[in-house]
């Protein structure tokens, strides 16, 4: 017979963990740094914590640690063992000078033997190391001595950490010799586990030495440290190539799901504008959704709504279906097109989390893109001082740049019409996400730079070619749409001549709701109910 014993479940209890909850902590990361390898560091560190399902970290066991040596140094008092010491020494020499002062009255020259212990240094490890090479009349000091000087090496070694630490040993404990070398050890045992958690080297740990110190809950968690990267490994997020990880194609994917999630979770139906597109596209059957057939409308017949309309109104074979019976599925015309959106990677981008919710909706727009719309073209442009192409694969791990201050929207846009030429389409746009205006620009092939002329003043050369661009794009057709994560009256002057020229869209917003004004108002554009 099989029994089975249940227990009330205890909110402490580790929950199993996954390949996918761990990779959605490491994501987070990833946002904060923009670094693959910071963000595994910090996820090796700090664990996953998310509602009831929690495991630590290294930081959880380093904090562990430190509490172990805090709890010997309010423990114990260490000088107590360094006073035993002292004290059997000042005995054996006690012992000595009784006897030496019975051979002088006995008329024995024993005067140097008195002198050599009247200079003995004040350090008990150094008079221990001194007396080695005197020889005792009393056999029992003698003794007594060569016990004392079998220990001379933990004698030098107590008085280190008495220097050292003495300090921090508050306690009330008092400590014998012999407990102090044990706890010394442990202590070194203790710095030693330190040492090899600090480094994030986790193969090099030495688990029986963290069981030892630290016992079985700490090492379940460190078991389970180890098994968050192997579960990321063995999902198919990241790739170990042996001194820095990658993301694998799964990952990257996975990243922009998460961003396109999270944007999603803010946006409220009632938020979703509807805007008129310009050409019509090729259209798409809702196959969840369907309505009464209106005359001069497309006929999208859904059959069997059909059918059970036509029984149910007559009856009967054969069928007899009036006009009132059809029912046709809804539709949606797509517009198709070609998007390139313009990222800023300067460094003013590293303030208030613009970067992070920048770059978050560019991955959630490549994965909107990629699953809801793939006929169309959606590409991103990095631009800095300089402009580059980045693809979904460098994105993830894409970050502002200290070492480029200068913004270049001007070479940017040039990228991304370049990019348009290729990928023709009856709508073309490009999306902008700034903080700043253009302080470089390139002519000729050259690269310049230049400083606004005042503090909040515009730097004219470069919004000037910055603008002339925006002229040759209009050009072509292609409409620029600019999400402004800045209001300041001078960029506020420079955008709206931008939107003037090209007779596109401004839009000022923080970066907390940069993604629900991107998505929302790209999804109005790609599709209009009919």
């Amino acid at each position: 017979m099989v029994h089975i014993r249940y227990s009330r479940w205890d909110i402490t209890q580790r929950e199993p963990l996954d390949s996918d909850s761990v990779f959605d902590q490491l994501n987070e990361n990833m946002s904060d740094t923009g670094d693959l390898q910071q963000a595994m560091r910090r996820l090796m560190q700090k664990g996953i914590k998310q509602g009831e399902k929690q495991t630590k970290g290294i930081d959880d066991l380093l904090a562990q640690v430190a509490r172990e040596m805090r709890k010997l140094y309010d423990q114990y008092r260490l000088q107590s063992a360094m006073d035993e010491v002292q004290e059997q020494l000042e005995s054996i020499l006690e012992q000595e000078k009784q006897t030496l002062d019975d051979l002088d009255q006995s008329g024995q020259d024993v005067q140097s033997n008195q002198q050599f212990l009247n200079d003995l240094p004040n350090k008990t490890s150094e008079a221990v190391e001194k007396l080695t090479s005197y020889s005792f009349q009393n056999p029992d000091a003698k003794k007594q001595f060569e016990q004392l000087a079998a220990q001379l090496d933990q004698i030098r070694k107590l008085e280190n950490w008495l220097r050292r630490e003495g300090s921090l040993f508050r306690g009330q404990t008092p400590m014998e010799f012999q407990q102090s070398q044990e706890m010394m050890e442990r202590m070194e045992d203790l710095r030693r586990l330190e040492g090899q958690l600090s480094s994030m080297q986790l193969k090099d740990v030495d688990k029986e030495l963290l069981e030892k110190l630290l016992g079985g809950d700490p090492m379940q968690d460190f078991e389970g440290v180890m098994r968050m990267q192997s579960l990321l490994e063995e999902g198919g997020y990241v790739l170990d190539q042996g001194d820095r990880f990658e993301l694998t194609p799964r990952g990257i994917r996975r990243v922009g799901q998460l961003a396109l999630r999270d944007i999603y979770q803010q946006l409220r139906r009632d938020g979703m504008g509807r805007h008129a597109t310009r050409h019509r596209g090729s259209q798409e059957l809702m196959t969840e959704t369907s309505r009464p057939y209106v005359q001069g409308e497309p006929l999208h017949i859904n059959m069997i709504q059909t059918l059970k309309n036509a029984l149910l109104h007559g009856g009967g074979v054969p069928v007899r279906i009036r006009p009132g019976d059809f029912t046709v599925y809804e539709s949606e015309h797509s517009t198709r097109a070609a998007t390139v959106l313009l990222l800023d990677m300067s460094w003013s981008m590293s303030w208030e989390g613009r970067f992070a919710a920048a770059k978050k909706v560019a991955l959630a727009m490549e994965t909107l893109v990629r699953s809801m719309h793939p006929r169309d073209y959606f590409g991103i442009v990095g631009f800095f001082t300089r402009a580059v192409e980045l693809k979904a694969k460098d994105l993830p791990q894409a970050t502002w740049n200290m070492g480029d201050p200068f913004t270049n929207l001007q070479d940017g846009l040039h990228l991304a019409s370049q990019m348009l030429e290729r990928k023709p389409s009856a709508n073309q746009q490009m999306i902008v996400i700034t903080d700043g205006q253009p302080t470089a620009y390139c002519r000729q092939g050259r690269l310049y730079c230049e400083w606004p002329l005042s503090f909040g003043g515009i730097s004219q050369r470069a919004a000037e070619e910055t603008l002339k661009e925006a002229e040759r794009i209009t050009r072509k057709g292609i409409t620029i749409n600019t999400f402004m994560l800045d209001d300041s009256p001078v960029l506020r002057g420079f955008v709206d001549d931008l939107t003037r020229i090209n007779k596109g869209r401004a839009f000022y917003t923080r970066p907390n709701r940069l993604g629900e004004y991107l998505l929302v108002d790209y999804l109005s554009h790609q599709k209009k109910k009919v």
